[in-house]
């Protein structure tokens, strides 16, 4: 055994050092080759593949050998989908004096990527002489990955394409003859439409600065849309961050067309290069023939304003739906006015065309034209004009009856013995029926909003078209005026009504009392009991008349607002007024450090959330003729009587100059009753300060 360190603690002197530097040649053994491998290289190595690979040999015309086999990718983390490497490799007759190649055979794989293949494995073999077929075969498993990860090579695709140019001639020939024998016929040949010839447009290109400017720009405004987006009900996003499912709420639904007044989503498609890419826009549950012109209307309106965000985009398009469907619809009929008049043209160029044709009556052509006999129109002639003026007369009722009907008609107007499209619609989305031909709402019970103080009240038994006025605010007592007017719900139509509101806003449906209608024998179920139903709940009951059983299911109630009706004006409450300018400025004191003459020792003010305006106390604010009109709510901030600075309430000290609003602590009554029952600390004109001081011996004395 060596020793690593001598007596003395040097370092041993052979520490580092080998016991042989290089072995003897004559220890030099070679690596043993079987003796098939050195009669007949290339039969030892073809039977290796054999083996190793079982592939399909043949032998092609030339004597080179083809064996046809499959690779499968041997790494545990081969990032591409491929379940095999389907190649064919060609070792040469002359072998291993010729190099062999490989030709890739798999149809999913591109031919460039292929070519990297077959190029790849021509490396292996240049660089690695003297190995064998099944070491090549192994290397390219090992680098499989790095030769398709590499850039797709550029290939050539040859098309074939048959020479018509005679047949274009003998068209051209022929051409004139044809026209003259149609025209000798009087047969109209039909007219071709050919299609115009649209120019190439090549593909624009982009420089990677502008590549990559785009897609950080891309990046941020897609997060901004997320963070305010995502939390909303009908939000969606595609597995590949392109198509966006956003909610759309156009701000004048009333002023749309009828196709788009039930849109309630669109898909925003965000391209990868945007904004070098147009953005575009798919409005969901709609008529695709309204919605096509307002998408290639905000496409094109998009792609002008690239300096606009995400965000602003689908604000203008929430903003200005009806203009976009406006300027679509005019566009639509500008187009069919052209289209029109080119059909008009056409029409002439032909009328004129048949006027030149020479006349068939000469004996030039084969058609003959008899004459009408002269009886023939003298009989018909009374009819005739009887016929006409019925139809100058049926024609002038219609006449009447369209002018009377093509007045302009506001949004909301209807006809007598329809709903007026105003107020409050309630709607029953995904409503179930099953044997229910209608359901009408026979009493309805709401819960309503108070427009002033924001609290929930419930009104119940509204009835269709009486208008309930003795209604208030449990609260505030604001009072409240409602009033319902019902509609049909069956299979074509799930809006129950609409509800007249004043005052408040209706927030949600109770049980309310419904009645259906039989699907088979279209009887209405009694209106004296009914059916009370409510949101996710389902009714099921039977017919008093055939006895057949009917379900139904409201697992959805929606209201939206669709305007206020003209007899019910919303009524506007109270309404906070902006703050008022006080000349205050902070680091000084309030006039009086904020004191009343009913409260001396509270030093702030406060703003009542009621009207928004600033006063010392809550008898202050009564005692004012601005809001002695209503009453007051509860001050949710104050101004410090010391510093001027608003805050939000606290009770005992400002949160700025940390200073008491409250008076001295321990030295009053007021506000809690923190006072103090130190006698030493009271004031003199406290009567609790000398009470009782002596009472005992005046009584002994007595």
């Amino acid at each position: 055994m060596i020793p690593i360190r001598t007596k003395d603690g040097a370092p041993s002197p052979r520490r580092d050092k080998q016991a042989v530097k290089e072995a003897s040649s004559s220890r030099v053994v070679q690596r043993p080759v079987p003796e098939s491998q050195v009669k007949n290289a290339r039969t030892y190595q073809i039977d290796q593949i054999n083996r190793r690979f079982k592939p399909k040999e043949t032998t092609l015309a030339s004597g080179d050998t083809s064996l046809i086999f499959n690779i499968s990718p041997s790494d545990p983390d081969f990032p591409f989908e491929l379940e095999s490497l389907k190649c064919e490799l060609r070792v040469p007759a002359e072998y291993p004096q010729r190099k062999p190649s490989i030709v890739v055979k798999n149809n999913d794989i591109p031919r460039g990527f292929a070519i990297n293949i077959e190029k790849g494995f021509e490396k292996l073999v240049e660089t690695r002489k003297g190995a064998t077929l099944l070491a090549l075969i192994n290397a390219l498993d090992r680098n499989l990955e790095s030769f398709l990860s590499e850039q797709k090579a550029e290939t050539v695709k040859l098309v074939t394409f048959k020479d018509t140019r005679h047949l274009e001639q003998e068209a051209t020939r022929t051409g004139p003859q044809i026209t003259t024998t149609a025209a000798t016929e009087r047969v109209p040949s039909p007219a071709v439409s050919q299609k115009p010839h649209r120019p190439y447009i090549p593909e624009e290109s982009f420089t990677r600065d502008q590549i990559a400017e785009a897609k950080a720009r891309r990046a941020q405004e897609v997060r901004q849309l997320e963070a305010r987006m995502s939390r909303l009900p009908n939000y969606q996003r595609s597995s590949d961050g392109i198509v966006y499912t956003l909610p759309l709420e156009p701000k004048r639904r009333t002023l749309l067309p009828l196709g788009l007044q039930q849109v309630q989503s669109a898909q925003l498609i965000i391209p990868l290069l945007y904004p070098l890419q147009p953005l575009r826009v798919l409005l969901n549950g709609v008529d695709s023939h309204d919605a096509e012109g307002v998408e290639e209307l905000f496409t094109k309106l998009a792609f002008e304003k690239k300096e606009m965000s995400l965000t602003s985009h689908l604000n203008y398009l929430t903003q200005n739906l009806h203009s976009l469907a406006k300027q679509a619809a005019a566009a639509t009929a500008t187009e069919a006015t052209q289209a029109a008049n080119l059909a008009a043209q056409s029409e002439a160029k032909k009328a004129e065309h048949s006027s030149v044709v020479p006349d068939a009556r000469d004996g030039k052509g084969p058609l003959q034209v008899i004459p009408r006999p002269p009886e023939w129109t003298s009989a018909a002639q009374g009819s005739h004009s009887s016929d006409s003026e019925d139809y100058s007369d049926e024609s002038e009722q219609e006449g009447d009856e369209e002018g009377s009907d093509s007045s302009y008609v506001k949004v909301g107007s209807s006809s007598s013995g329809k709903t007026q499209e105003v107020g409050t619609a309630m709607t029953f989305p995904s409503i179930e029926l099953h044997n229910v031909e209608l359901l009408e709402v026979l009493s309805l019970s709401l819960v309503v909003k108070c427009d002033r103080c924001r609290t929930l009240n419930e009104v119940t038994g509204l009835r269709d078209g009486v208008e309930k006025t003795n209604l208030s605010c449990k609260k505030c007592a604001t009072e409240f005026r409602v009033k319902f007017r019902k509609e049909l719900v069956h299979i074509a139509s799930t809006r129950a009504g609409f509800i007249d509101v004043t005052g408040c806003t209706v927030q949600d449906m109770l049980p309310s009392i419904f009645i259906p209608t039989c699907g088979k024998c279209s009887t209405s179920f009694p209106a004296t009991p009914g059916l009370s139903s409510v949101r996710g709940e389902t009714t099921t009951n039977v017919c008093r008349e055939c006895h057949s059983r009917f379900t139904f299911k409201i697992p959805q109630v929606k209201f939206l607002v669709y305007s206020y009706a003209a007899s019910l004006p919303r009524a506007q409450g109270v309404r906070a007024n902006r703050q008022e300018k006080l000349g205050l400025h902070a680091g000084e004191q309030l006039p009086d450090k904020g004191a009343c003459e009913h409260y001396k020792r509270s030093y702030r003010w406060f703003r009542f959330s009621c009207c928004g305006k600033v006063f010392p106390c809550d008898k202050c604010h009564n005692a004012s003729e601005e809001s002695g009109s209503h009453i007051d709510e509860w001050a949710s901030r104050m101004i410090c009587g010391w510093c001027s600075r608003e805050q939000k309430y606290h009770p005992e000290m400002c949160q700025f100059c940390g200073r008491s609003v409250i008076g001295k602590s321990g030295k009053g009554y007021w506000e809690g009753g923190k006072g103090t029952r130190n006698k030493l600390l009271m004031r003199r004109g406290d009567k609790r300060k000398y009470k009782r001081v002596g009472g005992g011996e005046s009584r002994k004395e007595k």
